[in-house]
């Protein structure tokens, strides 16, 4: 079985991600549809996975329903605000995309009912605006010991995992970083790494988590107290 991802950038600093699986393609988060109708072409798309319900991840979805007759599979706790939803998922739950099995992960903190896509067999992750290369998601409706509880259930996915998250963060995540850990020679190397990508206009993303453990701060925190103290910094920098 073949199975990859494509990085689709979209909006100002989005990305959506283009899920190829067997015969079978799934979009994530596509907060426009101008951009993952080009790469579509004639081909068909059949789901539309929607981490949460702010619209630039959302924005996309129901032109491409309507296009594509695709599925939209998202949030049943955001159902609410997410119009054309097809699947209702929550905590725990399965499905596939083709033959790639994923398992659904509540992450709230940037919403309510945010969640996270998991692919144990390709170690996939698309987890939206909770956790960001060298950072994580404002905490617009949640609280504190929310995200990092949900951070806590991302970090303990294998090291091998791939982060795929909503935005083109990493340089300005990891300039904060840096005045957290200045003496952290793995940021120090991931940043050089990461400008040497961004100036050839190519994305930082995906990451592997065992890199993102060893050079996010909001990972590396230790416990809620410090995490919110962390986010207030950024949220203030």
């Amino acid at each position: 079985m073949t199975a990859r991802v494509h990085v689709i950038p979209v909006l100002q600093d989005n990305y959506a991600y283009i899920i190829e699986s067997g015969d079978r393609i799934a979009v994530v988060d596509p907060g426009e549809a101008a951009p993952v109708m080009a790469w579509l072409g004639h081909r068909p798309l059949h789901s539309i996975l929607l981490t949460h319900h702010h619209n630039d991840h959302t924005g996309g979805a129901v032109e491409l329903k309507d296009q594509y007759g695709a599925t939209i599979i998202a949030p049943a706790a955001e159902s609410h605000r997410i119009p054309g939803i097809d699947m209702p998922v929550g905590d725990g739950d399965h499905f596939k995309i083709g033959e790639t099995g994923f398992s659904v992960i509540a992450t709230p903190g940037h919403t309510s009912g945010h969640v996270s896509f998991y692919a144990g067999a390709q170690h996939w992750l698309f987890c939206g605006d909770t956790l960001f290369s060298l950072g994580c998601g404002r905490l617009f409706e949640g609280t504190a010991p929310q995200m990092w509880q949900s951070l806590q259930k991302l970090a303990a996915l294998p090291d091998e995992t791939l982060v795929y998250c909503g935005h083109e963060y990493t340089l300005a995540n990891g300039r904060f970083a840096l005045t957290v850990e200045p003496d952290n020679i793995d940021l120090q190397d991931r940043m050089a790494a990461a400008n040497a990508l961004r100036g050839a206009k190519r994305p930082t993303l995906p990451v592997r988590l065992g890199l993102e453990k060893k050079t996010n701060p909001f990972l590396r925190a230790g416990t809620a107290g410090r995490f919110a103290a962390l986010r207030l910094a950024k949220d203030n920098s």
